[in-house]
């Protein structure tokens, strides 16, 4: 007996993942666009290399912290 389904995606996953990965995409964006109008060189090579740093980052930029 298997425990996995192999049913194609519903729409409500489909749409809470595309949700998901908007608001990472722009958290991310947030954060390349913050580093370049502010001239923070290093921020910006490493949130560009690193995309959780820039994820982050643009969070932080989104609700004060940075």
């Amino acid at each position: 007996m298997s425990w996995r389904q192999t049913r194609s995606m519903d729409f409500r996953t489909l749409v809470t993942l595309a949700g998901m990965w908007l608001f990472i995409y722009a958290a991310w964006l947030t954060s390349i666009v913050f580093c370049s109008a502010n001239d923070q060189r290093a921020l910006l090579i490493a949130a560009a290399a690193f995309f959780p740093i820039g994820v982050v980052h643009g969070i932080g930029v989104w609700f004060g912290g940075w």
